[in-house]
């Protein structure tokens, strides 16, 4: 039934054909030329986010948009507001995440003034033309729904990723008579599934293996498909393979799902697979292509299923087997089914032969890392603080990571499998972890407690989005590890020149105090010296019902130089190109 025209300016038509996708949610600073869209969105009953500072705007979105597997959407105000997008453009671009990036602007007769000295006035859409998947300027009002539904459609097709639309300020306001809403499936594809003729192939080879492995990256998360998947390797009976990216807590496995490079066990089970299927994840540099370190032992006889929307992904690092041109949402049903009709004729495939062990040596690892963390020091080991802040982590918990120690720390002593975990992994963006928390708690209705485990630096870069949390009422805790200096550099800086100066090895000599900075924003704070009070601390945090920092000093000599696991991170970019 069609939906009636409605005679409304531009930027509440924008708002119809969001929702029309599912999305209420907007994040940006209302300015003279967004306003009237942030109010009438808000009287429309959406969740307007105005944050300190555009950057922490998109990064919010971002992160909402991964918990909610819709585009989050952000705006700027045109010239300094849109210039504040750029950085996290640029994150969202190389993180995959389909962003919608609103930007206002002047007239665009502007562009063609022969004057100089205009004021708020750049050309601003050739900045973002190199990250974004889409740049479109409604130029025109009647134009206003293609130009949405087109940023929509390419933000979601093959491997997702960023849009821009810029929206001239003359143009705001103006109501054409507009044609009727569509849901997505009248203007972009919603449902990839994949061929029969690579379902049926697939599930051949999978039956016949004898040591398979699911590896699954980032996607999984994105799309929240957790379920379907665990649901899929329990059918395979066959361990989970979680790249650095792939930050999903897989519910029903969680026993069976394995760190790439940084357990034994997901090393042990990639030496013995004969088969892989890989679900969204890239085939890149974290795992070392598929190809080689702990891929090339065994390379020559391991057969390759990839699951990946870009047909343009396929064997530009390796030879894929079986490529399914798919999106894991239909793809991943599509096996369960296939698989489940064959195990009733056939009976259920056995599982791993090493599964029980790998699933043991996991807990006996976690158990000895726990053993192994220093402890009762005068200054707090970094992985004490990491074992005793994840003890204490509630099953329902979502973990944000920012910073370069903390996380590689984080990677390694981490005694919890909190089922939503985020961070930007392919750029290593610094800063965005405040932000992030903040968006995958309104993704959460903010019933969901939201931990971030951060480095002091990190931290600095958007401090002030504290009072976003508060004001937003939002049960954020933040951890944060103080060493007072560039750590994870600092034990790059010695292995390089010996000591540094001053300014690289602490530059905070005074050290700042996160706690205090915390209570004048309004929200709960502790500065926590001792090891065996990090986890008390937190409990207390989460039981305030309030955002919180918990601020706790750490060894600096420690946390610049025994980051562990930091050989098996620095393979990341060595490898052999070619195939």
């Amino acid at each position: 039934m069609a939906v009636p025209v409605y005679a409304v300016p531009v930027y509440e038509r924008i708002l119809h054909l969001l929702e029309a996708e599912g999305i209420k949610t907007l994040f940006g600073i209302p300015d003279p030329g967004f306003v009237h869209m942030a109010v009438t969105a808000e009287g429309r009953g959406w969740e307007v986010v105005a944050p300190h500072h555009e950057q922490s705007g998109c990064f919010m979105a971002d992160a909402w948009g991964r918990m909610t597997g819709k585009p989050g959407v952000c705006f700027g105000t045109m010239g300094p507001g849109v210039a504040n997008l750029a950085a996290a453009a640029i994150v969202a671009a190389k993180e995959n995440s389909p962003t919608i990036f609103l930007g206002g602007n002047r007239a665009r007769s502007e562009e063609y003034r022969v004057k100089r000295g205009r004021i708020q006035y750049i050309s601003q859409t050739k900045y973002f033309e190199p990250a974004m998947k889409y740049v479109g300027v409604i130029e025109y009002a009647e134009r206003t729904d293609d130009i949405i539904r087109e940023a929509l459609r390419v933000a979601q097709s093959g491997t997702p990723g960023p849009v821009y639309v810029e929206i001239p300020s003359h143009v705001l306001h103006q109501t054409p008579e507009w044609g009727p809403l569509l849901p997505p499936d009248a203007y972009r594809l919603v449902h990839i599934p994949a061929a029969a003729t690579h379902i049926e192939k697939a599930v051949t080879l999978i039956r016949a293996a004898k040591n398979p492995i699911l590896l699954a990256g980032q996607g999984v998360h994105t799309a929240r498909a957790q379920g379907p998947v665990g649901e899929l390797a329990t059918l395979i009976g066959c361990p989970i393979v979680q790249t650095s990216g792939g930050t999903s807590f897989i519910p029903g496995v969680e026993d069976r799902t394995f760190s790439y490079g940084f357990s034994p066990s997901a090393v042990e089970a990639v030496k013995q697979s004969d088969l892989v299927l890989a679900i969204g994840t890239e085939l890149g540099e974290p795992i070392h292509l598929g190809l080689t370190h702990h891929w090339a032992e065994g390379d020559a006889d391991r057969t390759w299923i990839y699951i990946e929307r870009d047909p343009l992904a396929f064997g530009v690092n390796r030879r894929i087997d079986v490529p399914m041109v798919a999106d894991l949402r239909d793809a991943v049903p599509q096996l369960i089914e296939a698989l489940t009709a064959v195990a009733q004729k056939e009976g259920p495939r056995a599982p791993s032969p090493d599964l029980d062990r790998w699933i043991q040596a996991e807990i006996d690892l976690k158990a000895r890392q726990d053993a192994e963390a220093p402890k009762g020091q005068k200054l707090i080991n970094t992985a004490r603080l990491v074992v005793e802040a994840t003890k204490v982590f509630p099953q329902d918990a979502i973990m944000v990571r920012d910073g370069g120690s903390i996380t590689i720390f984080t990677w390694t002593y981490t005694q919890a499998r909190p089922h939503d975990v985020m961070w930007n992994q392919n750029l290593g963006h610094l800063g965005t972890g405040l932000p992030y928390a903040i968006g995958a708690a309104l993704a959460s209705g903010g019933q969901r407690p939201v931990i971030l485990l951060t480095g002091d630096s990190s931290f600095m870069f958007h401090i002030s989005e504290l009072e976003t949390a508060v004001r937003k009422k939002l049960p954020v805790i933040c951890v944060v590890s103080c060493d007072y200096s560039w750590g994870l550099e600092v034990g790059v800086y010695r292995r390089m020149l010996g000591e540094g100066s001053p300014e690289t090895e602490a530059h905070w000599s005074t050290g700042v105090r996160f706690d205090k900075i915390a209570e004048g924003f309004g929200a709960y704070a502790e500065y926590v010296d001792r090891d065996d009070e990090i986890g008390p601390a937190i409990q207390r945090a989460i039981a305030s019902g309030r955002p919180a920092v918990i601020q706790v000093p750490v060894d600096p000599d420690a946390n610049a130089t025994e980051a562990p696991n930091y050989q098996e991170y620095s393979t990341w970019g060595n490898y052999s190109p070619g195939m």
